[in-house]
């Protein structure tokens, strides 16, 4: 399915109502524009956890009233714009009559079913529960239970989700010698132990989140013999889920032997009759599993957009899929940085790499204390 993603930004600084309702009205100029939007992923300032619970009811109201049985899936997440914005907006759109695109509710939560058996695409996001701030591994166990719940109804299972954004709040904080981050790992350990049969794992972010709580956005496709999924390593990096326990931070959960690590490919790329997907994980400043340029945002974005080009290299990517593969088109690049004065630079040197890309640029801390940034993206081939 081809895709289009546009970044919406407010036009003039006001307070997180009106900021919002000028990015719903560039919502309306692509819908107008004959787009149908699939998933909103919608990024706001808030200090204040039943501050945020409140914007996030009043604006998940608003889309859900006015999109009717045509609603995207969409996630709230506290994950400041670049100052002085209060609200940003990642929007994934499809070109309307091009795909079958219905709107499903698990409870009350709407995800989009994307194309019709055997080979359908399902998006979700958002999934977590807003009374579970404070509590990591809860809030985790919710959010996958939430996955489950729509894999079910979908007749799908975890061995069909391709790529995943996982937000973590206060993910570097050590509670009681648990970090939340390592809290996640676990959860989500156990959950692709018992709910997964193959090898390969999805494609995924792992990000902090100002705050608490725990909140997952997914894509799923429908495996057939049409389709072929292939993971992609870069030759410079250790696959996360190969780990040494050294950089696995916090003690080891009770009942473990280890600490389990990441469960996530370094991208996934996906090949259909429609053409080839490639999504590129949360890629930091990492060579083998160690951080480079610690202090050095500029070194790190750098090394970070190398680690990106080892894994979208068109003649490696061919000799994966069997296919000789056209020049690949990035479609988006997502990238966190931790500070706030670092924000000019990183796009400065990302706006040479990714010219013309639609980007996103948002503060979040990132998996480790020394990483800095962390770009994803996707490619179209």
């Amino acid at each position: 399915m081809l895709k289009d993603y546009f970044i919406s930004l407010p036009s003039a600084p006001g307070n997180l109502e009106e900021e919002w309702e000028q990015c719903y009205n560039k919502i309306l100029d692509n819908i107008q524009a004959g787009y149908r939007p699939l998933k909103l992923n919608i990024f706001i300032v808030s200090d204040d956890s039943d501050l945020f619970v409140q914007h996030k009811i009043k604006i998940g109201k608003s889309i859900t009233d006015r999109f009717g049985n045509q609603c995207p899936a969409f996630s709230i997440t506290i994950h400041p714009p670049e100052n002085p914005w209060k609200i940003s907006v990642e929007g994934l759109y499809v070109k309307a009559g091009l795909a079958m695109v219905i709107t499903r509710y698990w409870r009350s939560v709407p995800y989009v079913v994307v194309g019709a058996e055997p080979a359908k695409e399902v998006w979700a996001a958002g999934l977590g529960n807003d009374l579970l701030l404070a509590d990591t591994r809860k809030a985790a166990i919710e959010a996958f239970e939430m996955v489950a719940g729509i894999l079910g109804q979908e007749r799908m299972t975890f061995n069909d989700i391709v790529r995943q954004w996982n937000y973590i709040g206060n993910i570097l904080k050590i509670k009681e010698g648990y970090q939340n981050y390592q809290m996640f790992n676990e959860v989500r350990s156990e959950y692709f132990t018992k709910y997964r049969t193959i090898h390969r794992f999805p494609s995924a972010t792992g990000i902090g989140m100002k705050l608490g709580g725990v909140y997952i956005d997914f894509c799923a496709i429908k495996n057939t013999e049409k389709l072929n999924i292939k993971a992609v390593d870069n030759p410079n990096q250790i696959n996360p889920y190969q780990y040494g326990q050294h950089v696995l931070k916090g003690l080891i959960a009770k009942g473990k032997s280890v600490k389990n690590p990441p469960r996530f490919e370094r991208a996934l790329i996906i090949a259909n009759n429609h053409g080839k997907t490639l999504f590129v994980s949360g890629t930091a400043s990492i060579i083998g599993q160690e951080t480079i340029g610690k202090g050095d945002v500029s070194e790190q974005t750098l090394v970070t957009i190398e680690n990106i080009n080892k894994l979208t290299d068109r003649v490696y990517l061919g000799q994966l899929t069997g296919q000789e593969l056209s020049l690949g088109k990035c479609s988006l690049i997502r990238v966190y940085v931790r500070n706030q004065e670092d924000f000019t630079e990183v796009k400065d040197i990302c706006s040479k790499h990714y010219p013309g890309v639609p980007a996103l640029f948002i503060e979040a801390d990132i998996c480790r204390d020394e990483l800095l940034v962390e770009i994803e993206a996707e490619y179209i081939f």
